[in-house]
Parts: structure tokens; sequence; C-alpha cells
């Protein structure tokens, strides 16, 4: 499994292959390349991702690359992707030229199914089939000679060989063999429609990869080419190339930020929806960060830049997505077993299938044509395209609805979970002190007033707890004086000519305030893991008198509870590993409906009690912010990071966890789990129905029940199925827009 956490891989678009036979030769070519410590090559992109040490060039990889029989050409690290589908196979118009000079050879065979008898002059025939033979079927020829050079086989050489014993016998037939009545038997149509099926099925194939890339195309799309630039008071249009950190940059309504920032000025709400899978427009104003590709909406906003190319959040995503395509789930190890030994076996087939039929029954044209079936029915192509047509689709669309896959190996393994375990503070929770309650001993608006302006001046998250409480009420506050901060305590201040102190229980014990009215609703806030503060008339020394209890909590997240049953209708244990006192966790734990809670937990100790959920139960999942949980995030089967784009967790979340959620919505942990479960299942569909089309269709064409034009036609039929059945994987939905 790759590294995203270092320095990008290099990226070379392969050209030429056509199997998954190929994907291993070319892998086995480029890790014999010295500094070279991984490669990663995907059938479905026609890319290859490789790790190499500092100094490798890319041309000692094309080279190798070159020598193992195909062409490499080395990609820009933050460049767009390469195009999915070779070039020659996305042409159209060598199919349609070899449909043209097909025809004519295979309608009067199926004219012969009706009694008719209108076949072509064999000089006619000759002419129509060696264009197709030698020209538009020069790749197979090219492709698999250097197969064969390299000491193994692939699809071309099947096709190859298959095609030209169907010409080569049809010639000698035409030269030298007669039949009864005089006339040769000749198998052109057989060769010229065999070649001009497998050009259609290739170039159906093309066309299908190309959706399959549609999402990681979609976002690299999100990178305007231009930013408008003010330096020296002067404003100018510049390529992003040509930004440095701490540039700023002028976004007007309706454009897209170039660059990842800090607004400096203006205000506006972003469309984030292509990066985060938010479907709503968020508020972002001066002092928050933002994020290059974010829609801008109605404000001009004035953007300092912080990270530029390769370092901007969208190419980290780019890249994180193209590494979890390149990546092999599994399952794909079995499919590369196979294949290594698959391409010798169809020979050695085809040739038992010649010499049977040849000895048995002395016909050895037929015994010709039925192993020209062998090898062309037997061509790996669904093999080679069913895991990472799938994976490509799966990990694109989770993309574009804010999960980031980061390997195959955790996509793979999402859907097996047992168990689910959540952390607390800003996971289940936002992560920010609210004031649950303010109990007054008298009004309660004029209380919070002066509960506020005592707190004004302070930066504490509490103060701003009681802040945002008095502006969603629109509370006027009077001006606070003698404002002084008692260490560990509180603080006083003068609120008009009342003398207010504000702070913990022991503060006010200490002053001699009386808390026996409250101290019953303190307690029961206390059990549920609530922090307590008073507030307090100081103005008689002797006896001062309680104003009011104020509970701060953490809120829970709007979507916390409907994500705990989702997972639970998935079938999915629930467990709740925090370090916060057991009241507080279980008070959490009854209001969302989690199975099981682990209180008082250590960040260390979050692996050891992950490693005992999975002796326990099976799989498990550990869901946390990426940054204090770290540690059972790795520690986990599947580690769920939840990201804040305009935050400082994104980073961490990456690299930490297999999977990272691109807004802090735990919703989306089901959402991961069930495109998993979704794409591993059109994966082992795929591989089904490729290893049952070979199982079924060699024995058919091996016993003479297969004519070559419907092997050439059955084969190029199995690749392009395993493409549409794993395409159906874009019309997933996440379940509360069903």
């Amino acid at each position: 499994m790759m590294n995203t956490a270092a320095s990008p891989p290099l990226i070379l678009s392969i050209e030429g292959m056509s199997c998954a036979s190929c994907v291993l030769r070319v892998e086995k070519a480029l890790k014999k390349v010295p500094g070279v410590t991984e490669a990663l090559v995907n059938l479905a992109t026609e890319t290859a991702q490789v790790r190499a040490t500092p100094g490798t060039l890319p041309g000692a990889l094309e080279a190798a690359v070159h020598a193992a029989g195909y062409e490499a050409h080395a990609a820009p690290a933050d460049g767009p992707p390469p195009a999915a589908g070779p070039s020659e196979a996305a042409r159209g118009w060598p199919v349609a030229v070899a449909a043209l000079l097909s025809l004519p050879l295979a309608l009067p065979m199926l004219a012969l199914l009706w009694g008719g008898h209108a076949m072509l002059p064999a000089p006619w025939q000759w002419a129509l089939a060696t264009p197709v033979q030698f020209w538009l079927g020069a790749r197979f020829y090219r492709n698999g000679w250097h197969a064969l050079r390299a000491g193994s086989g692939n699809m071309d050489l099947l096709v190859a060989l298959g095609t030209s014993a169907a010409y080569g016998l049809s010639v000698w037939q035409l030269l030298w063999g007669h039949a009864a009545h005089g006339d040769p038997h000749l198998y052109f149509e057989a060769s010229a429609v065999v070649i001009t099926l497998v050009l259609l099925g290739k170039w159906l194939e093309a066309r299908a990869k190309r959706q399959t890339t549609a999402a990681i195309r979609a976002l690299q799309a999100l990178r305007p080419e231009t930013a408008r630039v003010l330096r020296d008071g002067v404003e100018a249009e510049l390529p992003l190339t040509a930004l440095v950190h701490g540039d700023l940059v002028i976004v007007r309504p309706g454009e897209r930020l170039p660059v990842d920032g800090l607004i400096e000025e203006g205000a506006s709400h972003l469309d984030e929806s292509l990066l985060t899978g938010e479907s709503l427009p968020v508020a972002r104003g001066a002092g928050e960060r933002v994020i290059g590709g974010s829609l801008n909406g109605e404000g001009l906003l004035r953007v300092r830049a912080t990270a530029l190319g390769a370092e901007s959040t969208l190419a980290r995503i780019v890249r994180l997505v193209e590494t979890a395509q390149a990546e092999k789930a599994p399952i794909q190890q079995l499919v590369d077993r196979v294949s290594a030994v698959f391409v010798p076996v169809v020979l050695g087939i085809a040739a038992l299938t010649l010499l049977g039929w040849g000895l048995a029954g002395g016909d050895w044209s037929q015994a010709t044509l039925n192993a020209v079936a062998v090898l062309v029915i037997a061509c790996p192509c669904a093999l080679g395209l069913a895991t990472p047509a799938a994976l490509m689709v799966g990990t694109g669309v989770a993309a574009q609805h804010g999960i980031l896959v980061k390997d195959a190996t955790a996509l793979e393994a999402a859907h097996g979970l047992r168990v689910v375990a959540f952390d607390k503070t800003g996971t289940l929770t936002i992560g920010q002190p609210t004031l649950v309650e303010l109990k007054a001993t008298g009004a309660h608006d004029a209380t919070l007033a002066l509960a506020a302006a005592v707190q004004a001046g302070s930066e504490h998250p509490l103060a701003r707890a009681v802040l945002a409480a008095a502006a969603s009420r629109s509370l006027a506050l009077a001006a606070a004086q003698d404002v002084r901060a008692v260490a560990g305590r509180g603080v006083a201040a003068r609120v008009g000519d009342r003398p207010l102190g504000l702070g913990s229980t022991r503060w006010m014990r200490v002053l001699g305030v009386d808390l026996a009215p409250l101290e019953a609703l303190a307690a029961e806030h206390q059990r549920q893991g609530r922090t307590v503060s008073w507030l307090a008339d100081l103005g008689d020394a002797a006896a001062p008198s309680l104003l009011a209890l104020l509970a701060f909590g953490d809120t829970l997240k709007p979507t916390a509870a409907a994500a705990v049953r989702h997972l639970q209708r998935l079938g999915l244990r629930t467990v709740l590993v925090t370090g916060d006192q057991p009241g507080a966790a279980q008070a959490v734990a009854r209001a969302l409906g989690i199975d099981e809670v682990r209180a008082e937990v250590l960040p260390a100790d979050k692996a050891a009690v992950i490693a005992g959920l999975r002796s326990e139960s099976g799989s498990v999942a550990m869901v946390g912010d990426g940054v204090n949980d770290a540690p059972a995030l790795a520690a986990a089967d599947v580690g769920i990071a939840m990201a804040n784009p305009g935050g400082g967790g994104t980073d961490v979340a990456m690299q930490a966890a297999g999977i990272t959620l691109m807004r802090g919505d735990p919703a989306l942990v089901a959402d991961a789990i069930s495109i998993s479960r979704h794409t591993t299942r059109k994966i082992r569909q795929n591989l089904f129905w490729a290893f049952v089309y070979n199982a079924v269709g060699l024995p058919l064409a091996a016993f003479g029940l297969l004519s070559p034009v419907f092997a050439g036609a059955a084969m190029a039929l199995s690749s392009v199925s395993v493409l549409g059945n794993a395409l159906l994987l874009k019309r997933w939905k996440p379940e509360e827009d069903r």
C-alpha cells in the first residue's frame, strides 16, 4: 500500500496494455529499475504510479517500460490525470474501416443460414481480409511480439495467433487446397470479423473508461488556470504557476478560488460541494480558511495564499483519489496469480485442441478453427478490468460525496466491518462548549446580559459561549469596567454600579456565596460531565448574592443520532471510546443510542481498546478527528478520520486514516461503509462473470461448439459488460438522498 503522506509518486501514462498479463509485465519491468521501491499499474486508467528513491529519473522508467514492449510518458505530479484508455483504442475510424471491409465477408455467411449462396470470389475475399489482418490488426502483432520477446503472453498475442491461423489456413486453401466440388474452404471472414470485433470491444472499453474517471476529471477541472493578484497596489491576472506564498488574490462573485488561503477582507457564501460533498453553500468571512476550487457566491474576497500547486487541498484530494484508484484490492491478488499462468495455459489448451481434433478426425481445417476459437475467447480482458474499473467508479463516487478513500485495502475492508468505535469530542459533538443552561434567580435575559458583559473582553472558550448565547437573543450589553481575571478562578468586573463575579464553585465558596438553592441542579450537570460556573453580585462583601448558575457542555452534532441509527440498520455495533468521565460519556451514548461505552480512556490507550474490540467482535473501524486519535485510527482495521477543510486537521486526517471524511458529518461514516459494500459487491460480480465466461467459453471452443466469430463477439462483450456493471455504481446515493 502506497504511503500518501510521503512525496507524490511518479505518474507514467502507459500505452499498449491490453489485459491483466500486461499489467504484471509492466510492474515487473518497473520494479527492476534501480531505486524503485514500489510500482502499481492500473489497466483501467492505463497509468503507473511509481515510488522511487530521490534521483531516479523518469527516463529510466520509460526505457524499462519500452524494453518490456510498451510505451510510457511521464506526467507532472500536479498536472491533470492521463486520459483513460489508450489513444489507439479510443480512435473510432479503424473500427469503421474494419467493419466496412468485413461486412462483405460476413453477410454471405449469414445468407447461408437461409439456404442462400452469395460468397464472393476467393481473390476478393483475400483482398478484403488482408488489410484488416495486417494493417488494422497490426497492433496485435506488434504487442504480441513484444510480449513473446519478453517471455510471456497477453491478449494481443492470443488474437494475433488465432486470426493468423485462420488467415493462413485460408491462404493455403486458396493456393493449394480444394474441396470435393473444387471450391476451396476459406475462413477469411473469421479472421477479419474477429479482429473487427476485438477493435470494437477495445473502442467501447476506451469510451467506458473515460466515464470511470469522470469524478477525478471533475475535481481537476475545479482549479482555474489563472488568478487575479494584487501586488504593489496593482491588480494583474497571472497564471497559477507564477503565484507565490503570501500573494493577495482577488476573487470576484461567481469565480472559483484559485488557491487555498485565509480571507483578509470580505465575506461570502462558498459552494464547496465538489470538494466536501456539502450540498449547501457555507458562510466564510475574514480570518477563515478557504479551499481552492470552491465557488464564490455573492461577495468580493481578498484571500492571502497559503498553499499552491501540489500543496493545495484540491491537489492532495486528486492525488489521494488517483492513488486509491491505482491501489490493488486484496481480492485483486487472486486475479494476478491467475493471470500469471493464464496465457500459457490457454496456449496449451489451444495446442491440445488442434492435435486432438486433427488426429482424431483428420480434419485439420476444423481443428485449426477450433483452436482459433480457444485462443480468441480466452483473452483475459475482463479479468484485468474487473477490479480496477469498480474501484475507480466507487472511489470517484465517494469523493463526490466528500468521502476520500486513501487505499483500496481500506475500501475492501470496510465492507466487512462488525464494530464502529467513535471518539466523542469533535466527532459526535461539535467540539466547542456552548451554554447548555442558565438558571437565574431573577429575570433570565437580564442575568444573561450581565454575564455576557462581564465576559465581553475575554477569549476564553466559555466566555465565547456566553457571548454567543447573548447574541442569539439579541441582547444589548452594557460596558464592563474594572475587569480583572482571577487566575484559575474566574473574572470580576463592574457593570454599571454592580460589582460582579463569574467563576468556579471553589471561588464562590471562598467569597461566601450561598450556592444551596442551585446545588442539586449543579450536581446533576456535573454528573453529565458539564462544566458549571456561577454568577454572583459582590456588592455586599459580607453576604454576596447568587444570581445564576451557568452550565456549559459540548453540543451533539445534528446528524449524530441518525448516523448511529443508520449504522445499526447496517448490522454494526457502535461503541463510544472517550477520555471523558463516565457520566458525560453515558449521557452522550443515551442521547444517540450508542450500544456500548468505554470512558476515561487516554489517547495512548485507545489503540489497546480497539485491539480488544477486534478480538471480541471482529473487524473494527475507528472514527476520530485524526489528531489525538491517530494511534487508534492506525490500529483499527479501517481508520475513518473527520477532516475540517476550514481548519487545520485535514493534513493529519489524510495521513492517519484509510478513509477521510471531508466534512465533519457523522452520517458520512455509514455512507462510506455503504459505498464500500456496493463497490466490493461489484468487484465480486465482475470477477465471477469473468471467471465463468472463461470457464464456460473455453470448453465450448475446445469441443468445437463455438466458432471464432462468436468467440470474438463474446470476448468483446465480456469486457464491455464488466465496465458497464462497474459504471452502475455511479447511481449510488447516500440514504438521505434516496
